[in-house]
């Protein structure tokens, strides 16, 4: 009888709990008859479980009818000294830090060590990528402007070469030399002002994304004219998000949720098995209220939206969003433009340029585009979803109109 035991139960791989029938049940393989249930975990990270059943009772040969017998078998095993590994529910850990100019936030069905260094790799991108860290590979670019080619790492060479791509693919309208025009603003910082109109031109005058040169072979990088800045906050947390998550799962972790700002990523399903339910915010609410709930698995969501960043002057309110063909924040009708795509660096340049693109033109990339979906709500509530988005569609507030694409 007991050395029938030791082989379907794999004790070294196995974990075997006894809980009170009066916990609830879900999840759990309920034995009848009996006052104790079997919970059979045999994946570390994961949301594979195997019911008790097939361990305890593996050939029909094993068939107690008391509790008793249950505790005796435990006790008698326990004696012989069988190694049962510590029963354990694997716990979320999570921790939040400022980087990359937002509150990032991390929380992943693994260990502290692992959180941690995910940590350390954001700081380290962001290392490279700042624009207002003087030791800073894009610092540097933009301090050599006009002047010297710099050799930077590859990821800062994979998000400028991303960022020229969506520059193309928007007709122009997401240009990473956007900095002179957002410098000029000062949105977000105690500076912010509406600039005077000759100065307005001039910064305009620098923007141009096809002044960007590039050195494949060395990654290097140059800015063609005096003047010229780079600023990757609309592409570089999304890079971020994609390479911790790429990180995480390299580690073993297959549930996980980040969010850098308005960018989300979810690893994998919830550790049922479940898909995670992501809010949409809604533009003209505090934050925290929803206009849509999606359901979704191993995905990225990024929305862009005029709701946070903004300064009031004269009464009239100026957002974070600059179009670089008039040099003033847009205004074309939208409210907020949500993009899901298992790309984060996607998702994070596309949120910013179908804004600046408006509803028709930004409807009609998304349409040409595989892979990629979007909601696209309107500063009169109405709501634009893809329609490849629609079945994880799974509510919408009150005071909102539907309008499906497909």
């Amino acid at each position: 009888m007991l050395s029938f035991l030791l082989l379907p139960l794999r004790v070294e791989e196995q974990t075997l709990t006894l809980i009170p029938k009066t916990r609830p049940v879900h999840g759990f393989f309920h034995i009848p008859d009996y006052d104790i249930l079997f919970w059979v975990r045999t994946s570390h990270h994961g949301s594979q479980w195997q019911p008790a059943e097939q361990i305890i009772w593996q050939g029909d040969c094993m068939k107690p009818r008391t509790i008793a017998w249950s505790i005796a078998i435990i006790i008698i095993l326990a004696a012989l000294g069988v190694a049962f590994t510590q029963s354990r529910t694997v716990e979320p850990v999570s921790d939040s830090r400022f980087l990359m100019g937002t509150l990032v936030e991390i929380r992943i069905f693994g260990s502290q060590r692992e959180l941690n260094a995910a940590f350390e790799y954001l700081q380290r991108l962001d290392d490279k990528m700042s624009r207002t860290l003087a030791s800073s590979e894009v610092f540097e670019i933009n301090r050599q402007a006009g002047r010297e080619w710099v050799s930077v790492s590859s990821d800062t060479f994979q998000v400028i070469e991303a960022a020229l791509h969506y520059a193309e693919l928007t007709d122009g309208v997401f240009d990473p030399t956007i900095a002179p025009l957002v410098d000029l603003w000062g949105i977000g910082t105690d500076k912010a002002q509406v600039p005077e109109t000759r100065a307005l031109r001039a910064a305009q005058a620098l923007i141009d994304y096809r002044a960007i040169e590039l050195d494949a072979k060395d990654n290097q990088v140059k800015l063609a004219n005096p003047g010229m800045g780079l600023d990757l906050g609309g592409i570089a947390k999304g890079y971020a998000a994609d390479a911790v998550a790429d990180f995480l799962k390299s580690k073993g972790i297959k549930s996980g949720f980040l969010s850098l700002g308005g960018n989300i990523y979810v690893i994998g399903s919830k550790p049922d098995g479940s898909p995670w339910r992501i809010g949409i915010q809604n533009p003209f609410a505090p934050r925290g209220n929803h206009t849509a709930v999606l359901e979704v698995k191993d995905t990225s969501i990024v929305t862009s939206g005029p709701y946070e960043r903004y300064f009031i002057q004269d009464n009239q309110r100026y957002h974070h969003i600059l179009d670089p063909t008039t040099g003033f924040p847009v205004e074309n009708g939208l409210a907020s433009v949500t993009i899901v795509t298992p790309c984060s660096m996607t998702a994070d340049a596309l949120s910013t340029g179908v804004f600046l693109l408006g509803l028709e033109r930004g409807l009609a990339l998304l349409e040409k585009l595989d892979g990629i979906e979007g909601i696209l709500i309107t500063n009169d509530r109405q709501v634009y979803v893809t329609g490849g988005l629609w079945p994880q569609l799974k509510s919408l507030a009150k005071g909102f109109e539907l309008h499906d694409e497909e």
